[in-house]
């Protein structure tokens, strides 16, 4: 037992034997991250996303729109779509495709993800104790800040974002693009994602960009009890699923969602 009464968790946490290990039988594969191939294709394309201007405010609310059709049901993470501009985190010669539902390289072998699989990601957040929090995430460290797209998002449905990116040229991008924010609820920081932030523990909500054998113990160690984390997981059966984990009392409760495909989660920092 902890000094105040709490029960103590013992790591490293064997994940598939907590609740709703199962694996479901039949999911719809999401794809946030493309061969990169079929992404650099698309470089050669060039339709303009129904005639709008990419600074206009109505191709975002638009994106936001064909979001909510697709079931994003939380007002605060549209709302946060219709606000935050896409096409300034990707290359100028990809702009014209920011607001369609596709992954893009942002370069070092990385990619944006796609607005819908963002949008699912973000929205698990809101559950279990998160979803008392009125349209609020609390704190919430992202591990794989990419170009910061996710990030911005974030900022605007919670109190505070540490975001940890492991490839030094994308922390330099992103906080580059981001600074426009000048936003004093955003943190980034250059670091191995596969250990946290723990400065900033704990958090609230944790989201991962990226997806390994097994969910980091330091990521488990800094949710705060009644938090919750969700992030890719390589399944047994070959593959990754996207994994909820909830932080009770007394332990740790999961359960697992769509499929998915996402980088591999890596450890160590690269300049």
């Amino acid at each position: 037992m902890t000094a105040d009464g709490r029960a103590r968790v013992k790591f490293p946490l064997k994940l598939d034997r907590l609740a709703g290990a199962a694996l479901p039988a039949q999911r719809t594969l999401l794809r946030p991250q493309r061969d990169l191939a079929a992404v650099h294709a698309d470089t050669h394309r060039r339709a303009a996303p129904a005639g709008l201007g990419l600074d206009s405010a109505d191709v975002r609310r638009r994106m936001a729109e064909r979001l909510r059709e697709g079931g994003i049901v939380e007002p605060g993470i549209l709302a946060a779509f219709a606000m935050v501009p896409r096409h300034e985190f990707v290359d100028a010669a990809l702009a014209t495709q920011a607001y369609e539902d596709t992954s893009l390289p942002i370069g070092h072998g990385q990619t944006i993800s796609k607005p819908s699989v963002v949008a699912r990601m973000i929205e698990l957040l809101f559950g279990g104790a998160n979803a008392q929090r009125m349209g609020n995430l609390g704190a919430v460290l992202e591990i794989g800040t990419g170009c910061g797209y996710q990030a911005a998002l974030l900022s605007e449905v919670a109190s505070r974002v540490v975001s940890v990116e492991r490839l030094k040229p994308l922390h330099d991008k992103a906080r580059t693009l981001l600074a426009p924010m000048r936003s004093n609820k955003l943190r980034l920081v250059y670091g191995d994602g596969m250990v946290g932030h723990a400065p900033g523990a704990p958090y609230d909500s944790i989201v991962a960009a990226a997806g390994g054998a097994a969910l980091p113990d330091a990521w488990l160690e800094q949710l705060a009890v009644g938090g919750r984390l969700v992030s890719p997981v390589q399944q047994a059966g070959g593959g990754q699923a996207l994994v909820v984990v909830d932080r009770r009392e007394q332990g740790y409760e999961r359960r697992v969602h769509e499929t998915v495909r996402f980088v591999p989660l890596k450890s160590g920092l690269d300049r």
